[in-house]
């Protein structure tokens, strides 16, 4: 049985982003995907500032965007009043970094993967699902597999890493018990299509408050991605009010959307996303380590979940290169991936915690008023709230850079700092 040097569960974002780094440093790596392609709708479209920073490093900046996208820019909500104020100013931050991407994750994956392949350590299996931890003398040593035929096997290696999502087989089988934190909403995410003259270059954000929900539209190339975030478990209730009556309430939300609401044909067209805040109070054990939504479920307020999980890829691959290239893994090694990652989650996990308060809670109960005065004072009378959110949403507290090992000559002589 060959031996890896490290086995990564889960083909997201943080999975494939550590397996790259891993890769370019010369290490044997395993990626493990339960699906056969990465092709799912509405599934962590944003790239953020710190990503695209990355992805320059990394020397895929240039094939980055080339990809089709649309671009988020200043963010800005209702004053109650009929008007807009800018709630978060994108443009305060410095070029090139200074809007969010929007690319369907599959074609970021597809990217990743390829630069990867390039590599000739790097191991991508498709179609197979990480079921259990391999244990030897109380430390991981790597993961048992099941192919989709029914297939089974094992993948020996010094450190096994779960990426494998907010439900994480292998947290679960490794005993990492999260921390749950209350969400008063779930959301739905649809598509809408784009008229000739909604067409832009750059979009802007505004979220509408609804009578008994939030309500907010995405530009993507040639549709809108709208969602509807509503009171915590009231998916029957929805399915059971009809298609009709869905129309009815996002014709009212968001009036601009009343001429095409017949486009939503089934209440089967709105994907549902179960919303969860947790986090792991201790993310490794001898041999293994959980990162990304494994290790702390985001909520969708601020859409920053890929973004931090790329970021844990980031610095996992920096911290992990030189221990698993001298073919052991120290606890200490582990405990500090997680110390540096643990400020920047939970200083943003706060922060969603406190908008799910003022904001979101009341929103779906049907008992705002709208945002918050205290809210809409700063940002109208203090241009520094305005700089406030973009630096949070795009880069976060704690940024990181990609490895010098990791970096190609091109991206040297030519990357954007």
């Amino acid at each position: 049985m060959e031996r890896r040097d490290c086995v990564i569960a889960g083909g997201g974002p943080a999975g494939v982003m550590l397996g790259l780094i891993l890769a370019r440093a010369g290490l044997k790596v395993t990626v493990l995907e339960k699906h056969c392609d990465f092709f799912r709708d509405f599934r962590g479209d944003t790239v953020h500032p710190a990503t695209l920073r990355v992805l320059d490093e990394l020397g895929l900046g240039e094939r980055f965007r080339k990809l089709p996208q649309s671009r988020l820019g200043n963010v800005q909500i209702p004053d109650g009043k009929g008007q807009t104020i800018t709630f978060g100013d994108f443009d305060s931050l410095r070029a090139p970094y200074n809007y969010v991407a929007m690319v369907p994750q599959w074609d970021l994956l597809n990217l990743l993967v390829e630069a990867a392949q390039q590599e000739p350590n790097f191991q991508l299996m498709m179609n197979t699902t990480a079921t259990e931890v391999v244990l030897h003398g109380g430390s991981a040593d790597g993961v048992r597999y099941q192919k989709k035929n029914g297939e089974t096997g094992e993948i020996r290696a010094t450190l096994t890493v779960a990426c494998d999502g907010r439900h994480s087989t292998l947290r679960s089988f490794a005993g990492l018990v999260p921390i749950e934190y209350p969400t008063p909403f779930d959301t739905w995410w649809f598509r809408i299509s784009r008229n000739t003259d909604e067409q832009s270059a750059i979009s802007t954000l505004i979220p509408r408050i609804g009578e008994d929900g939030l309500w907010l539209s995405l530009t993507r190339p040639d549709y809108f991605q709208v969602a509807y975030f509503g009171a915590k478990g009231s998916g029957p209730e929805l399915r059971a009010a009809g298609i009709e009556s869905f129309r009815r309430r996002l014709a009212k939300a968001m009036p601009n959307f009343s001429d095409r609401v017949e486009e939503i044909e089934s209440i089967d067209e709105l994907h549902f996303l179960d919303v969860k805040l947790n986090r792991l109070p201790h993310w490794y054990k001898p041999g293994f380590l959980a990162i990304g939504d494994a290790a702390h479920a985001m909520s969708p307020a601020g859409g920053v979940g890929i973004n931090l999980a790329i970021q844990d890829a980031v610095a996992a691959g920096r911290m992990l290169a030189k221990p698993l290239l001298r073919g052991q893994v120290p606890l200490n090694t582990l405990a500090a991936i997680q110390r540096r990652r643990w400020l920047p989650m939970a200083v943003i996990q706060g922060l969603q915690r406190m908008l799910h308060a003022a904001v979101f809670g009341p929103a779906v109960s049907g008992n705002s008023a709208g945002f918050p005065r205290s809210i809409l004072f700063a940002v109208k009378h203090f241009p520094l709230a305005r700089k406030i959110p973009p630096r949070l949403i795009g880069f976060g507290p704690r940024p990181e850079h990609a490895p010098s090992f990791a970096r190609r000559r091109e991206v040297a002589e030519g990357a954007r700092s």
